[in-house]
């Protein structure tokens, strides 16, 4: 028998998080609920889920709170974290992407479109999660370790900056559109603006230091990684 999906929804609102699990239950997913941090992180002790539903308005700890601490347990990092929240402006987004969550969808939505998100960042989990390392020069990306070093050296890097830069070092000297890397490093489901792209690169390249010269800007077109920047 195939194992349903487990959806851990982390949602103060009863109705909200019934109405949730309802749906998910309806369409093959194992749906657990937590009204608030503390019981969300009692039910991560338990058992990991397949997907976190992270409500951004909780009481206690708030959702983009819980997002940077799961992120940064090395159990649960893996874990996709899709937030959901009234907030809908560009900051907000980028906000809780930038904590770490995979995707971000605004209350109100359907169900369809939820369960459209949730299939996604499913498929997309078994890539993010290669047991591989990729160098280019001194810089080292070693994505089993979920670590990145310069000349022998650890930086310390965003969990989105990481799958940004993860990607763009597989695909070296060529020129990747904003609209191209938000499909292929946050998925063509996720409805943000392409400038949010420009926001990441620009925090990834102050983390990388020295080495955030071998992402070249080039005008009209996007970004380009180029080992050929420090020669």
């Amino acid at each position: 028998m195939k194992k349903m999906p487990m959806v851990l929804i982390v949602e103060d609102e009863p109705a909200i998080a019934e109405l949730i699990a309802v749906n998910l239950r309806h369409n093959g997913f194992q749906p657990v609920w937590a009204e608030d941090g503390v019981s969300a992180q009692r039910e991560l002790d338990a058992v990991l889920p397949d997907v976190i539903l992270l409500d951004w308005m909780l009481p206690g700890a708030s959702g983009l709170a819980l997002a940077r601490k799961w992120r940064a347990d090395a159990r649960t990092k893996a874990v996709p974290i899709l937030m959901l929240t009234a907030r809908g402006d560009e900051p907000d987004k980028v906000a809780g992407l930038d904590a770490g969550a995979d995707d971000y969808i605004t209350k109100p939505f359907s169900t369809q479109e939820l369960l459209a998100r949730i299939r996604a960042v499913l498929r997309r989990r078994a890539p993010e999660q290669m047991q591989d390392k990729v160098s280019i020069g001194d810089l080292v990306l070693d994505a089993a370790a979920h670590r990145v070093s310069w000349q022998g050296e650890l930086l310390k890097i965003g969990p989105t900056e990481f799958k940004l830069l993860n990607y763009l070092m597989k695909h070296p000297e060529r020129v990747h559109s904003r609209a191209q890397l938000l499909d292929k490093v946050w998925g063509d489901h996720v409805f943000i603006e392409e400038r949010t792209v420009d926001v990441h690169v620009k925090r990834l390249r102050e983390s990388l230091g020295v080495a955030g010269s071998l992402i070249e800007t080039v005008r009209g077109a996007g970004y380009r990684f180029s080992g050929q920047a420090l020669v």
